[in-house]
C-alpha cells in the first residue's frame, strides 16, 4: 500500500514541516498532501517544497473548486508540475460547503454535480492541448456569453506544453459525485472512508466505470482515504485530541441543515451522536461538543495506540480496497512506523 503524509493548511502562521517532508520521501514515502479552507492555500507549498524533494508527489488534498477558474487552477498544477521535474504532480480538487464557497469566495452554489463535470472537462481539454479549448456545460461555459460578456470571447489553447498526464483527483462522497468520480478522474480522495467503507462504494464505482468506457476499473484508478495516526499507550486520551477537529466539521462546517460531514457521520450510523454534536457546536457550547464525539467512531477512522496494536489495525486498511493511505500525525516515530508496516522503507519512490 503507498503512503501519503498529510501537512494540512496553516494555522495562524505559515510553516511547513520540512523535516517532517524530507524524512518521509526517504522511507519512501508516495506523496505528501496539502489542502486550503479559508487561510493558506494548497498549491504554494507544493512549488516550494518541489525544490526540496527529488521523487515524491506533490498533491492537493484538496483544493476548492470555487478558489479558481478550470483554467487557472490548470495553469497552476502544470507549472509545479514542471517545476518539479513532471510526472509529480497531483491535482486534488473538492467543491467545499455553501458557507465557505459564497461566503468566502463570493461565487454561486449552483449545482455541484455539474460544476464538478464541467470544471474537471475544462481542465482535461486544456492539460491534452487537442484544440482551442471551448466547452458548452449547464454550469461553466468557455468562451463566457453570460451577464457583462463583451461577446468577443476567443477559444485558446495552453502556451505551455504541459504534461498530458497531469492526474486529477476528486475528493467526494456522496453517491452521484462518486460515480462522477469513478467515471471522469483519474483518482478518489473518499470522505470519511473507513475500512469496510468498501461494501457501500463499490458498485458506486462501478458504475461510474461503467459509464467511462474503455477498460477504466480499479485496476487502473487510485483510491486514497487519510487516518490520523497518533502513537501512545493511552488510546482513550490519544482519540480525546481528535474531538475538537471533528466536533468542529460535523458540527458547524456547513449550514444547520446542509452538512455533508454530518451526513457522512450519519451514513456511517451515528445518527444521535451527529445530532447531538450539532445542537450543542451552534449553541456554541463547543467543549460539550467534542465530548459528544464517540470514541468508536474516531477509532474506526484512525490508527491510534501502541504499536502493536496500530500494527494490527493496519492490516484493515490494507484489505480495505484502497490503493493508498494518507497519513496525518506530527510523530516523526509515527511516519518511521508507518513506513515499516507498510513496508515502504527503502523503497524510493519514482515518478509515473
Amino acid at each position: 500500500m503507498k503512503l501519503g503524509l498529510s501537512i494540512g493548511y496553516s494555522g495562524e502562521r505559515m510553516a511547513l514541516p520540512v523535516e517532517r517532508i524530507l524524512h518521509a520521501e526517504r522511507l519512501g514515502y508516495d506523496s505528501i498532501w496539502t489542502a486550503e479552507a479559508y487561510g493558506s492555500d494548497a498549491i504554494s507549498p507544493l512549488a516550494y517544497l518541489a525544490a526540496l524533494t527529488k521523487n515524491i508527489r506533490l498533491g492537493t488534498g484538496i483544493i476548492q473548486l470555487a478558489a479558481r477558474t478550470p483554467a487557472a487552477t490548470m495553469m497552476s498544477a502544470a507549472t509545479v508540475d514542471d517545476l518539479a521535474g513532471g510526472n509529480r504532480f497531483i491535482l486534488g480538487l473538492g467543491v467545499s460547503g455553501p458557507q465557505i464557497v459564497e461566503g468566502w469566495y463570493g461565487q454561486p452554489w449552483g449545482k455541484p454535480y455539474w460544476r464538478i463535470r464541467d470544471y474537471v472537462q475544462i481542465m482535461q481539454k486544456i492539460r491534452d492541448r487537442a484544440e482551442p479549448v471551448t466547452h458548452q456545460g449547464k454550469e461553466i461555459s468557455l468562451p463566457y456569453t453570460g451577464p457583462g460578456a463583451m461577446g468577443v470571447g476567443k477559444p485558446l489553447k495552453s502556451i505551455l506544453h504541459m504534461n498530458p498526464k497531469i492526474p486529477i483527483w476528486l475528493g467526494t462522497g456522496t453517491e452521484a459525485n462518486t460515480k462522477l468520480t469513478a467515471e471522469i478522474a483519474d483518482g478518489w480522495l473518499p470522505l470519511n472512508f473507513v475500512p469496510g467503507s468498501m461494501k457501500t462504494y463499490k458498485p458506486w464505482l462501478e458504475e461510474g466505470f461503467a459509464r467511462a468506457g474503455g477498460g477504466k476499473g480499479f485496476k487502473n484508478f487510485e483510491i486514497q482515504p487519510s487516518a490520523t495516526v497518533v502513537i501512545t499507550d493511552d488510546v482513550k486520551a490519544g482519540l480525546k485530541r481528535m474531538k475538537p477537529n471533528v466536533a468542529l466539521y460535523v458540527g458547524g462546517m456547513g449550514h444547520p441543515d446542509l452538512n455533508f460531514h454530518k451526513e457522512m457521520m450519519i451514513r456511517r450510523g451515528y445518527g444521535e451522536a451527529a445530532n447531538r454534536i450539532q445542537e450543542l457546536y451552534l449553541a456554541k457550547r463547543k467543549n460539550e461538543a467534542a465530548d459528544a464525539v464517540p470514541d468508536d467512531y474516531l477509532d474506526e477512522g484512525a490508527l491510534v495506540g501502541p504499536r502493536e496494536r496500530i500494527e494490527k489495525r493496519f492490516a484493515d486498511w490494507a484489505d480495505s480496497g484502497a490503493t493508498g493511505l494518507t497519513i496525518a500525525t506530527s510523530q516523526l516515530e509515527a511516519i518511521e512506523l508507518m513506513a515499516d508496516i507498510a513496508g515502504t522503507r527503502g523503497r524510493v519512490t519514482q515518478a509515473v
